[in-house]
C-alpha cells in the first residue's frame, strides 16, 4: 500500500481525529442477570475506536471513523447512529460478503466475575480490513489518527494493517494507541504484538491490570521501562487515577509542532501553558537518548457508577479533546476522568459530555475540591458552578 506523499499529510487537514477499527452492535440487557435469563435486550453500539469518536464529535471535534460493515442492516445502524453524533463517516466501507459484527452482555462490570459476553464477530467484515482495502488517505487525514489493540487480534490482515499504519514515515499524524488487552480475542495469540505497536506510537493508553496480564510487567515505571519510545504514556491505575510520562522523543515519526486547535499537534505533552496547581508532578530520567520525562500523578474522581462499560474509550476521548485544545497535561488527565464519569454514570457505552466550560471549571478545580468532588447520573446536564457540585 503506497504511503502518501511526504509533507503532504496535513496540508488540507479538515479533521481533528481520525479513529480506526471495528464498531458492532450491541445488545443491552433489559436487567440484570444471566444471559440465560434476560428476557429481553435493547440495541446499542459499541466499538473502542468508534465509541472515541462519537465522543469527540459530541464534544466539538470534528472526527471521523473509519471502518467495514457488512451490507446488512446492522451495518445500515451502525452507520447511522454513529453519523448521528456528528462522526464523519465517508470512509466507511460496506463488504457484500461478510456480516457486521455483534455482541449481546450483561449488565455487570466487565471486571465482575458474574459478566457476561457473548461475541458473534469471527468473520465478520471488520476483520477482513486490510492494507489493500483501507482508504489510505482517509486515514491520514486528521490531524490525529486513533488506533487501538482490539484491531490488531482481529485478523493477521488486521494486524498488517496497524503494522503499516504505525510505520515511520514523513508527514505521519500523531499516532494515538490504546492497548485495549481484550484476553479472549488473544486466547491462541501472542499479545506481545501489543507492545510492539505501543513503541511505535506517540501517545499511548494502557492500564496497569492489562499491562500485567498480556506482558507481566507490573507497575507504572515498569511500563515507561518497557515503552520508552512514545512521547507521551498514560498508565491508567484504576480507582488510583491515572499516570503520565511525558518527554518529547527524537526520531522522524511526527514533524508536527503546536498544539493550538486549529493546528497540527505536538507530539510533547508539555505545550498550552504552566500548568496550575497539580496533584503530582516530579521529573525522571527516561533511558539512554530521551530526555528526562516529566510525570504527572491524577486521583480519580469519586463516581456513582452505573455501569462501568465504554470509561477506557471516553478517557481516551477527553484526553484528546483537551490534547487538541493544547491544554496542560493535568488539565488533559482530568477531562479523561471527567468524560470517563459521564459514560460512568449511564447504561451505555455513549453519552453526552458535558458542556465544555462546565467540563473547564471542573478540571480548574484546586486539589482539594478535586479529591473532594462526586459525581453521580444526572450531572453532565447540571451544569452548575463548581461549588454547587455534590462534594463529601
Amino acid at each position: 500500500m503506497p504511503g502518501p506523499a511526504a509533507g503532504t499529510a496535513h496540508a488540507a487537514t479538515t479533521t481533528d481525529v481520525v479513529c480506526l477499527g471495528e464498531s458492532m452492535v450491541t445488545f443491552l440487557p433489559s436487567q440484570p442477570g444471566r444471559l440465560a435469563d434476560v428476557p429481553s435486550f435493547g440495541r446499542g453500539i459499541g466499538g473502542a475506536e468508534s465509541n472515541v469518536a462519537c465522543a469527540l464529535a459530541a464534544a466539538g471535534h470534528r472526527a471521523a471513523w473509519v471502518g467495514r460493515v457488512g451490507a446488512d442492516g446492522f451495518g445500515d445502524h451502525l452507520v447511522e447512529t454513529i453519523a448521528g453524533y456528528g462522526v464523519d463517516t465517508s470512509a466507511v466501507r460496506r463488504d457484500p460478503d461478510r456480516p457486521t459484527g455483534i455482541y449481546f452482555r450483561t449488565a455487570t462490570d466487565r471486571g465482575a466475575g458474574a459478566h457476561e459476553v457473548a461475541y458473534y464477530r469471527a468473520g465478520s467484515a471488520a476483520s477482513a480490513m486490510s492494507s489493500d482495502n483501507v482508504p489510505y488517505g482517509e486515514v491520514f487525514a486528521g490531524r490525529i489518527l486513533h488506533l487501538s489493540g482490539i484491531t490488531a487480534a482481529l485478523s493477521g490482515d488486521c494486524l498488517a494493517l496497524l503494522r503499516e499504519l504505525t510505520a515511520e514515515r514523513p508527514g505521519r499524524p500523531l499516532v494515538s494507541f490504546d492497548v485495549n488487552h481484550r484476553p479472549h480475542l488473544w486466547r491462541g495469540g501472542d499479545a506481545s504484538v501489543l507492545l510492539e505497536l505501543a513503541r511505535r506510537a506517540d501517545l499511548v493508553f494502557v492500564g496497569e491490570d492489562e499491562a500485567e496480564e498480556a506482558w507481566g510487567i507490573v507497575g507504572a515505571k515498569a511500563i515507561r521501562a518497557a515503552l520508552p519510545e512514545p512521547s507521551v504514556l498514560v498508565v491508567k491505575r484504576g480507582s488510583a487515577g491515572a499516570t503520565v510520562f511525558s518527554g518529547l522523543r527524537p526520531g522522524p515519526r511526527s514533524s508536527n509542532a503546536g498544539g493550538a486547535e486549529s493546528g497540527p499537534v505536538s507530539r510533547s505533552a508539555e505545550g498550552g501553558g504552566a500548568e496550575s496547581a497539580p496533584a503530582s508532578r516530579s521529573t525522571e530520567g527516561a533511558g539512554a537518548g530521551n530526555a528526562p520525562d516529566t510525570v504527572t500523578h491524577v486521583p480519580a474522581l469519586h463516581v456513582d457508577v452505573v455501569a462501568a462499560v465504554g470509561a477506557g474509550d471516553a478517557f481516551a476521548a477527553g484526553f484528546l479533546s483537551a490534547t487538541l485544545r493544547g491544554l496542560p497535561v493535568r488539565d488533559r488527565v482530568r477531562h479523561g476522568h471527567l468524560m470517563a464519569a459521564a459514560v460512568l454514570t449511564v447504561p451505555g457505552d455513549l453519552t453526552e459530555p458535558p458542556a465544555r466550560d462546565h467540563a473547564d471549571r471542573l478540571a480548574a478545580l484546586d486539589d482539594g475540591a478535586w479529591g473532594r468532588l462526586r459525581l453521580g447520573p444526572g450531572w453532565t446536564a447540571a451544569d452548575r458552578a463548581p461549588e454547587e457540585v455534590r462534594t463529601s
